[in-house]
């Protein structure tokens, strides 16, 4: 039996070889392809869609590249992806950032900007972007297996994910209000934290990824 694929989507938008680094040091046995090569990404067992930087510049690559037609059609073979990141902004159905930007609408909902004057609970002042480790409060999907309730994860971001469907929200956290910090919709989930970051639970969660058959 041949090695599991894995193939990580390249569309020039920020440092791939951490989370390939990372999925290498979860799943040894894998062959893990960072890739702009359409093919290589359909014979992939499972497809991880990163990203980070301006979203107007993301989107603009990833229709340059139809990586957004790519996406569609990857997602309805049942085969497991996951997006990280801008990699999750980009598959919601529009952006606030760069004046608005329509995205890919895998996912229903808006990127919100998190705003000037953001303040917690108590009224202290938070800083944008939301950068460190937060807490998320996770809903029940066989990705969280082996991650304790309420883990912290590693956030880089000044825009967030306001879901559309409520159903579909697999994680929360809070940042001076309570926003999307993972997505699930069938064999697609989507995080806006960096687990390559995120030290012991970002490796669980991708190597339970790597293990996922694409149902929750």
């Amino acid at each position: 039996m041949s090695n599991p694929q894995i193939a990580v989507i390249d569309y020039g938008m920020g440092n791939l070889h951490s989370v390939a680094s990372a999925l290498n040091h979860v799943a040894p046995e894998a062959d893990v392809l960072v890739t702009s090569d359409p093919q290589q990404v359909r014979d992939a067992d499972r497809v991880l869609f990163p990203g980070v930087g301006a979203i107007r510049d993301c989107m603009a690559e990833i229709r340059r590249l139809e990586f957004d037609v790519l996406l569609r059609e990857q997602v309805a073979t049942g085969k497991p992806v996951l997006g990280v990141c801008v990699g999750m902004q980009a598959l919601m159905t529009h952006s606030e950032e760069n004046g608005g930007v329509d995205c890919i609408d895998l996912l229903p909902g808006q990127v919100r900007f998190f705003g000037q004057g953001l303040t917690d609970g108590e009224g202290h002042k938070l800083k944008v972007p939301h950068m460190g480790w937060n807490q998320v409060h996770q809903n029940e999907h066989v990705l969280w297996a082996g991650i304790e309730q309420d883990t912290r994860f590693y956030f880089v971001h000044s825009f967030y994910v306001e879901a559309g469907d409520a159903s579909q929200v697999a994680g929360t956290c809070e940042y001076g209000q309570t926003f999307s910090a993972a997505l699930m919709q069938d064999n697609l989930f989507a995080v806006q934290f960096h687990p390559e970051k995120s030290h012991t639970a970002g490796l669980q969660l991708l190597r339970n990824f790597v293990g996922w058959d694409g149902t929750s």
